[in-house]
């Protein structure tokens, strides 16, 4: 009789890891699916792939969450650390180098729907897809890092082991070269 209790207190404090594993694994994902599939989506430009690899986030994530240490990095960093290595991983297989998503630049460009207003969008889209093919794989991911993932520039210095000025530095040389490449069809 006293060994059943103990096996039933255990099987309690079992289930009650596992509904707090359980909770913790469903907050994190409702906090950073959509950041993770914007930065993912910028980078590979599919709806599709960036699924299927926000997916493969997420079950490292659930697979690795016991080795994460808050003393190395924000937790926020480490779940992007995962995504870059995700999607590099994927660019790996492929041997494919597009970094850069068009398409969600031409959404968050486009929220009219005159048609006068989609003439111009699609012109500044256009110029804007032309600009975008100069940047280099390091300013790609930079900008799919900050526009994507809407990631501070601290904690896109933890994720590329670089500096925090660098990566001001960079996104500044590189907005300045997008704004150059926009003007010179003026």
């Amino acid at each position: 009789m006293q060994q059943l209790a103990v096996n039933d207190s255990l099987n309690e404090r079992e289930i009650k890891k596992i509904v707090c594993a359980e909770e913790e694994l469903t907050n994190i994902f409702n906090n950073y699916y959509k950041r993770v599939y914007n930065y993912i989506y910028y980078r590979v430009n599919c709806d599709y792939t960036a699924e299927d690899l926000t997916s493969q986030v997420f079950e490292k994530i659930m697979l690795k969450i016991k080795t994460y240490s808050e003393g190395k990095a924000p937790f926020e960093v480490w779940v992007f650390a995962i995504a870059r290595n995700v999607v590099n991983d994927y660019f790996r297989s492929l041997k494919k180098h597009q970094f850069f998503s068009l398409d969600t630049i031409k959404e968050l460009v486009s929220k009219e729907k005159t048609p006068e207003s989609m003439v111009v969008t699609a012109e500044t889209n256009a110029k804007l897809s032309k600009a975008l093919d100069i940047l280099n794989k390091r300013e790609r991911n930079i900008v799919a890092l900050k526009f994507g993932a809407n990631i501070k520039n601290k904690e896109i210095a933890q994720i590329l082991n670089i500096s925090e000025s660098n990566v001001g530095v960079i996104l500044y040389r590189t907005m300045k070269k997008l704004k150059s490449e926009m003007e010179k069809g003026e």
